[in-house]
């Protein structure tokens, strides 16, 4: 089991929800800080571990 690419998936999964949710926050916004803020910082880590995830396992080599 190669361990680096599970966790190269998980965190592609990790990311994708985070996106998901930010737009979910998004569609529900009336302006005020306390969203705005919940925002970007979802929206961050999103993009985050959606990129890092991504790169970990094409990163990584299939061996068998």
């Amino acid at each position: 089991m190669n361990l680096k690419r599970f966790f190269g998936g998980l965190l592609t999964i990790l990311g994708i929800v985070g996106l998901i949710y930010t737009a979910v926050i998004f569609a529900g916004t009336s302006g005020e800080t306390r969203d705005i803020k919940s925002l970007i910082i979802f929206g961050i880590l999103g993009i985050v571990f959606f990129m890092s995830g991504i790169s970990l396992v094409r990163a990584t080599k299939d061996e068998s």
